[in-house]
């Protein structure tokens, strides 16, 4: 097992951990179906596909 030589301080460890904490993720709303949904992702509703309000595919069957 690995020993570090010398002792990591505080500040260069909390540095390293800043981008560690977790966020929530960004949820819309759909203007033209309702459906909530990840922003940027398409989302099926009613076995269609849709993106930014449009659709996209239609009877869209996830493989």
């Amino acid at each position: 097992m690995a020993h570090p030589k010398r002792k990591i301080s505080k500040t260069r460890r909390d540095k390293r951990r800043t981008h560690d904490a977790l966020t929530t993720k960004h949820l819309s709303v759909d203007a033209t179906t309702g459906e909530v949904h990840l922003r940027h992702h398409a989302h099926v509703h009613e076995g269609n596909l849709f993106y930014k309000g449009k659709l996209v595919v239609e009877n869209y069957q996830k493989a």
